[in-house]
């Protein structure tokens, strides 16, 4: 098992991607990825802070005296699930935080936050496949008939660990290097756009960009994209680009409904609309397209393009602060989302990773956003 060494910099992507893995920092509870990436990322910037609502901004100014700020930003926290009751017998009763596939939860093993910080263990329950009645075999439980079993027989004994209503739920965290530089791990989402977004400030440390860049890890995403909107009416940008995942559509079952694939390289969001309640989602301003293809094209890096309904990114809310700010989603694939086991290529992480370096280089001091 790797280890991370106090004071390290010499990190690869890889490293800071399994260190996030293997953090849980849910929705409104993301202190410990809070204190990860602000120490990252102050590795490489002395102005770093971190405001009442958990966003970290890290700045870099720029290598000549400008005004323009611009915004790259990646959420720091991962979905879970709530406490809502604890039963007589020791069970707990829970709500989804953030989208949490329903069809998933039965047999995985979870943690959960407890009053004094302890990590409790559980295991989402499931009737045995003996005893399961015909007719509930190809049934998915809703979540209001899911539980959580701790070993626990008892509600006094469920108190004496310390585990209340609104105690935070997440999966059990998990890392693993695949065939062909790939990984599956816990919470990829984000925090795959988290380790990209360190290396970006290792970058700029040593290369200021001709405009001011402030990096910020955000929060609260998963819970209604909550977080990056704040930063945004704070530093108002005047560009911002969302780094995080798009589902990919490579798997058997999909038939690539997105052409999005997983090793084919960064992906870049021409459209998304969630389409569900929330209805949001980005369209993102043309010079901020013709920008990204011209840093591929430099950089020599291929660049897929999805639009895609179902998927959401704090940039849909960033883009209607301070009268507007031009926004775009930078992406890598990724499989199985938002379960306990994402799927994702170092290489479509690393080639992310060179396309943001690439436009950041030459993002222009006193760039016209106005459409003619």
């Amino acid at each position: 098992m790797w280890e991370w060494n106090e004071g390290n910099t010499q990190m690869t992507l890889a490293d800071r991607l399994e260190r996030y893995c293997l953090t849980i920092a849910t929705s409104g509870r993301e202190e410990p990825m809070v204190r990860a990436i602000r120490e990252d990322l102050g590795a490489f910037s002395s102005d770093i802070s971190t405001d009442s609502f958990g966003n970290v901004m890290a700045r870099f100014p720029a290598a000549a005296p400008v005004e323009d700020t611009l915004m790259v930003f990646a959420h720091t926290d991962q979905l879970g699930m709530v406490v809502t009751k604890v039963e007589d017998d020791g069970f707990l009763r829970v709500v989804r935080l953030g989208g949490v596939p329903e069809r998933v939860l039965p047999g995985s093993v979870v943690k959960i936050q407890s009053s004094s910080g302890h990590l409790v263990t559980g295991v989402m329950g499931t009737p045995p496949h003996h005893l399961t009645p015909e007719s509930m075999k190809y049934q998915v439980p809703t979540i209001d008939k899911a539980y959580i079993d701790i070993g626990a027989e008892s509600a006094a004994e469920v108190a004496e660990l310390g585990i209340e209503i609104g105690a935070h739920v997440a999966y059990e965290p998990r890392f693993e290097r695949l065939q062909n530089n790939r990984v599956s791990g816990t919470s990829i989402d984000d925090r795959g756009g988290c380790a990209v977004l360190v290396g970006l400030g290792e970058y700029l440390a040593a290369h200021p960009a001709p405009v001011n860049v402030v990096l910020v890890a955000t929060v609260q995403e998963e819970f209604n994209l909550r977080g990056a909107m704040l930063a945004a009416e704070k530093l108002k940008p005047v560009a911002a680009i969302s780094v995080d995942l798009v589902a990919a559509g490579d798997t058997p079952e999909m038939g690539t409904p997105n052409g999005i694939e997983v090793g084919g390289g960064p992906v870049m969001g021409l459209y998304s609309f969630h389409g569900r309640g929330t209805l949001n989602g980005v369209i993102p301003h043309p010079g901020l397209v013709h920008m990204v293809d011209g840093a591929a094209e430099r950089a020599s890096l291929p660049l897929q393009r999805h639009a895609t309904v179902g998927l959401l990114t704090d940039a849909s809310y960033v883009q209607l602060v301070n009268g507007g700010t031009p926004s775009v989603d930078l992406c890598w694939p990724t499989r199985y989302t938002h379960t306990g086991v994402e799927l994702c290529s170092l290489d479509d992480l690393e080639q992310l990773q060179a396309l943001l370096t690439s436009i950041v280089a030459n993002f222009p001091a006193d760039w016209d956003s106005s459409r003619h």
